[in-house]
C-alpha cells in the first residue's frame, strides 16, 4: 500500500486565493487540491498536448453544441463537439474529462483537445461534474463518478438526435478527470449505452491506497482522509481490521478491472508528489486479466509531465495508435 497524503497537502494559488478545501485533521494542514492557477495551466497544456492537437480551422471542419443538461443541479451541462461530415452510418464518442483536483476546472478548458478528436471524424464530449467546494462541502470522488455514469447515456441519446448514431467509445481526461474516467471505464463500462473500446488519460489516480493501516493516529488520518475521498464515514478501527476496502472500493478503479476490461494507455510522472497514489495496482490488475495496455513512465517529470517533450510525442502516437485500433474512423 502506498502514502497518498503529499497529494493533499499540495497548494496551487490563483489571483492570491487558496481553495482550502478536503480540511483534513488527518493531514495538519489544510487539504488543497490542485487549484486553477499557473500550475493548473501548464498541467492543462502537457495534458492536452496543444501543440500536436492542433486544429487550424475548426469552424470549417467542426460545430459545437455547448451546455446540454443531464441534471438538475448547476455543474450538469455537457459539450458536444461534432464533425462537419453527417454521412456514416455510425460514429465514435470520445469522452474527455477535465482536470482539477476535484475541486475547480470545466469542460471548457479541453475545448481545442475536444476540437482535435472531432477534427478526426469522432464526436466529443466535456462533461462537467460537481465540484468540491464552498457551496458543494459533501461532494466527493464518489459523487462525481455517479454524476458522471448519469451523464454518458444522455450523452449518447443527444448525439443520436443530431444526426450522430454512436457505435462504440473512449473515455478519457487528465488528473481528476482522468481518474474519473478510468472508474467509468471499468466500474461502470458494463452498463454503458454502447461499447467501451479504450481507456486514456494522464496522471490520474487510479487507486488510493495508503501506507497506514497500522492502527492509532495513522489510521485515524487515513480514515478522515479516505471519508472525504469517498463520501462515507471510515473510522480508524475500519483501517485497522481492513472493512474500509470495501467503502472505498467505488473510487478505486483497479478493483473493478476484469478479463473482459477494456485496454488502457495511461501516463504518469516518475516525480509526481501532487499525485503520488501507487499506480502499481492498476498494472498489476491488467496485467493479471490480461487486458492490453499501454503505461508510459515520464521519468523526469512531476504531475505536469513537462521537460519530456519526445516521450509526450510518443504517448500521442500511441493515443493515434488506440484511436485507429479500437474506434476507428469508417
Amino acid at each position: 500500500m502506498r502514502c497518498s497524503h503529499p497529494w493533499l497537502a499540495q497548494c496551487l494559488l490563483k489571483e492570491g486565493l487558496v481553495m482550502k478545501l478536503f480540511h483534513l485533521a488527518a493531514v495538519a494542514v489544510s487539504a488543497v487540491l490542485l487549484s486553477a492557477c499557473n500550475g493548473l495551466a501548464m498541467l492543462h497544456d502537457a495534458l492536452t498536448a496543444p501543440d500536436l492537437m492542433k486544429v487550424e480551422n475548426w469552424q470549417a471542419v467542426g460545430t459545437t453544441h455547448p451546455n446540454f443538461a443531464y441534471g438538475n443541479q448547476p455543474a450538469h451541462k455537457f459539450d458536444l463537439y461534432v464533425p462537419k461530415n453527417k454521412t456514416r452510418a455510425h460514429y465514435g464518442l470520445v469522452v474527455y474529462l477535465h482536470a482539477g483536483g476535484f475541486t475547480t476546472g470545466d469542460k471548457a478548458d479541453d475545448a481545442k483537445i475536444l476540437q482535435w478528436f472531432a477534427s478526426k471524424g469522432y464526436v466529443a464530449a466535456g462533461i462537467n461534474y460537481t465540484l468540491k467546494d464552498k457551496a458543494n462541502p459533501s461532494a466527493s470522488v464518489k459523487s462525481m463518478s455517479d454524476e458522471i455514469k448519469t451523464a454518458i447515456p444522455q450523452v449518447v441519446a443527444k448525439a443520436r438526435q443530431l444526426g450522430y448514431p454512436i457505435e462504440k467509445m473512449a473515455i478519457g481526461g487528465g488528473s481528476a478527470g482522468h481518474g474519473l474516467a478510468a472508474i467509468y471505464a471499468y466500474r461502470d463500462g458494463r452498463t454503458a449505452p454502447v461499447p467501451i473500446a479504450f481507456s486514456f488519460g494522464m496522471v490520474g489516480p487510479m487507486s488510493f491506497e495508503t501506507d497506514n493501516a497500522k492502527g492509532g493516529a495513522d489510521a485515524a488520518k487515513s480514515a478522515e482522509f479516505l471519508s472525504v475521498l469517498s463520501g462515507e464515514k471510515i473510522t480508524a478501527e475500519m483501517m485497522t481490521n481492513g472493512t474500509y476496502k470495501e467503502i472505498v472500493k467505488p473510487i478505486e478503479a483497479y478493483r473493478w478491472v476484469n478479463a473482459g476490461s477494456p485496454p488502457a494507455l495511461m501516463a504518469f510522472g516518475a516525480k509526481d508528489f501532487i499525485m503520488p497514489f501507487s499506480t502499481k495496482p492498476m498494472t498489476n490488475a491488467l496485467q493479471a486479466n490480461n487486458v492490453p495496455h499501454d503505461v508510459f513512465i515520464f521519468e523526469k517529470s512531476g504531475h505536469t509531465l513537462l521537460g519530456e517533450p519526445q516521450k509526450r510525442a510518443e504517448y500521442m502516437q500511441k493515443l493515434n495508435e488506440y484511436l485507429a485500433t479500437y474506434l476507428p474512423v469508417k
